[in-house]
């Protein structure tokens, strides 16, 4: 009997080799997306708060900046107070030993006076525009290693802001939810819909008030909450 080339594939057991068709990159997210519509996981949200360090602060908002959401600090006056809030975190970050993301929108902060000792716990992203300080906190809260993340765009000019759509800050939060990640942003004004928790700084400060050692004590500042669609207001200072 001759031998044949061909197998014949209609034997018991045997099967002739065919090609494996690899589905287009199209298909496989497509794939990942009705699994995700599917089979939807369930979200973690992360209950607890990040202590800032000031006391009538803490008290003032539950104990400190909410995990999992997004806290927008509000500064209307040039001397509001911010720069001082950042210091006081990243004191608190060094004394309880955990790390802080600064992201630097208008690359405005200055380390020096803080000392390289409270600056261990600090990464520091240098950035010159707003567009490119939103993605760097969207890779950050991916990464989820940080308690406290701080977006300072303060001075970053309104114009530039309101180029953000709303769409990106609640990505930002749905981001958040899962991680164990206080965001805080600072913004000149009011811009960010989705935040859990404003707060408006009310101080209008001159140099000679920043030197002396109590003017955390005279510290002014509102606080917005919503719940349930209602916004309730309670200042203190």
């Amino acid at each position: 009997m001759g031998s044949s080339s061909k197998i014949d594939d209609s034997l018991p057991g045997v099967r002739a080799s065919r090609p494996c068709r690899v589905a287009p990159a199209g298909s496989i997210v497509d794939l990942r997306n009705l699994l995700a519509e599917r089979f939807p996981q369930p979200r973690t949200t992360w209950a607890g708060r990040l202590a800032t360090g000031f006391p009538a602060l803490d008290e003032a908002i539950g104990g400190g900046l909410p995990k999992g959401a997004i806290t927008e600090l509000t500064s209307p006056n040039i001397s509001a107070g911010s720069a001082l809030l950042i210091s006081l975190l990243l004191q608190a970050a060094h004394r309880e030993r955990y790390f802080v993301a600064l992201i630097d929108g208008r690359d405005s902060f200055d380390p020096q006076p803080l000392g390289n000792e409270r600056l261990r716990h600090l990464l520091w992203v240098r950035c010159t525009k707003a567009f490119d300080a939103v993605k760097a906190a969207d890779l950050l809260l991916r990464d989820g290693n940080f308690p406290l993340v701080i977006l300072d765009l303060v001075l970053n000019a309104t114009e530039e802001l309101r180029k953000i759509p709303q769409t990106s800050w609640y990505r930002l939060q749905l981001l958040a939810e899962p991680m164990p990640t206080a965001l805080l942003v600072l913004t000149r004004r009011s811009t960010i819909s989705s935040a859990q928790l404003k707060l408006v700084l009310d101080n209008n400060w001159e140099l000679q008030d920043l030197q002396r050692d109590e003017c955390f004590a005279q510290w002014k500042f509102q606080v917005h909450r919503l719940h349930g669609g209602r916004q309730q207001m309670a200042e203190t200072g």
